[in-house]
């Protein structure tokens, strides 16, 4: 199969281009929130369509790769308390995790401001984290409680925080495309020096919405970034089977694409940073980040019966994005392992915590099924669970 390759990759993302390995350790010890320039080589080089590859070189800090460790470790513990939760039938419907992709959350962050739009599919609990939102908030709209980032009435296919332009969230697989397009078109429309970022999966990617919708953003030269994250499975569905042309950045055909490696997050934030700059300048670009789950396509899907246990550990191995943040801040000595091991126990501390407060957080009242709609006075009428108590009516 085509993904066992995966767990080959380099790890030249590991290697130190800067000279803080020769300083003395009584300087390198008080790095870790040093914000002075230091440049690491991707692992991987980019692959470009149309245009011109950035270069491998990422300008970064020490404070920077600090973070991303941090963030990334608070989502993916997030994630994994979200699968106990449900587990537990707290949470309740549908729920797509993140864990593995967290790289493309944080590596976009550093690159664009919160200003630039994001919107994306229902796997979208990390990129809300990464707008800025709280995981009280998210563990509350996740158990449908009153608190959540939509008031308890999206769940987790509808994170959502319109003070950061995150607009979603979208349960319809490529549906948020054209809406991506239409946030960029109000963008250019208002004058304003701002882009989106519309995330798809590469099982939406053959859809005819997709075609449609760059169709026209190239045609008005639009600020839009179409980002494929391709973790190779559609559902249960590999790309080798599903696409005839896997390779998605070049799918735009007359608009330019670049290939990313999904797992490294200084790669994702220098893509970021040239596609920003390129939609700013000439219209569409379409991002193939090259990625990986190792939750199956949902909670009712164990993740086992389309690739072997061996395809997921040896991904975990070599590409993990925490792992090789972890290893790049050990060999640049910006932190030693017990302070990295001290702050996951942090992170631990402050998911669990947050989960606490959310299941203190009361559940919406039943007047709030008729709130948000389009039609009024309909006369609709909301009864209990055994349908003869009359709980509230529209009027």
């Amino acid at each position: 199969m085509a993904l066992s390759r995966l767990s080959l990759r380099s790890n030249r993302f590991l290697r130190p281009s800067t000279t803080a390995a020769a300083l003395p350790s009584s300087i390198r010890r008080h790095v870790s929130t040093d914000t002075t320039p230091i440049t690491i080589e991707t692992a991987v080089p980019f692959e470009s369509h149309l245009c011109d590859a950035p270069s491998r070189s990422v300008e970064t800090s020490s404070a920077e790769i600090l973070s991303f460790f941090r963030d990334m470790a608070r989502m993916r513990r997030m994630e994994i308390a979200a699968d106990s939760l449900y587990k537990s039938k707290l949470i309740r419907g549908f729920c797509h995790l993140y864990d593995g992709q967290e790289a493309l959350a944080v590596g976009m962050e550093a690159a664009i401001t919160r200003k630039d739009a994001i919107i994306t599919s229902y796997r979208d609990h990390c990129t809300f984290l990464g707008r800025g939102g709280e995981l009280v908030d998210a563990f509350s709209e996740l158990m449908g409680r009153k608190r959540g980032c939509s008031n308890g009435k999206g769940g987790s296919m509808h994170f959502y925080k319109k003070d950061a332009c995150f607009y979603g969230g979208h349960g319809i697989v490529g549906a948020q495309i054209p809406l991506g397009c239409g946030l960029a078109f109000a963008q250019k429309y208002s004058k304003e020096e701002f882009v989106t970022f519309t995330l798809y999966g590469d099982g939406a990617a053959n859809q005819g919405q997709l075609f449609e919708a760059l169709n026209i953003a190239a045609l008005w030269d639009l600020p839009a970034i179409l980002v494929c994250e391709n973790n190779h499975y559609g559902m249960g569905t590999a790309t080798w089977r599903s696409a005839k042309s896997p390779a998605y950045f070049k799918r735009g055909d007359y608009v330019p694409g670049l290939k990313v490696d999904g797992m490294d997050a200084l790669a994702v934030k220098q893509a970021c940073k040239f596609a920003k700059e390129h939609a700013l300048k000439n219209g569409p670009i379409v991002l193939e980040m090259d990625t990986y789950r190792y939750h199956g396509h949902s909670m009712s899907d164990p993740g086992s019966t389309y690739r072997t246990r061996d395809e997921v550990s040896g991904v975990r191995q070599v590409r993990d994005p925490i792992e090789r943040v972890r290893k790049l801040l050990l060999s640049h000595d910006i932190a030693t392992e017990k302070e990295l091991k001290d702050m996951e126990k942090e992170v631990r501390k402050e998911v669990d915590d947050a989960v606490a407060q959310a299941k203190e957080s009361p559940v919406p009242e039943p007047s709030e099924l008729f709130t948000n709609m389009y039609v009024k006075d309909c006369g609709v009428e909301s009864f209990g669970a055994d349908r003869k108590e009359l709980k509230v009516t529209l009027t």
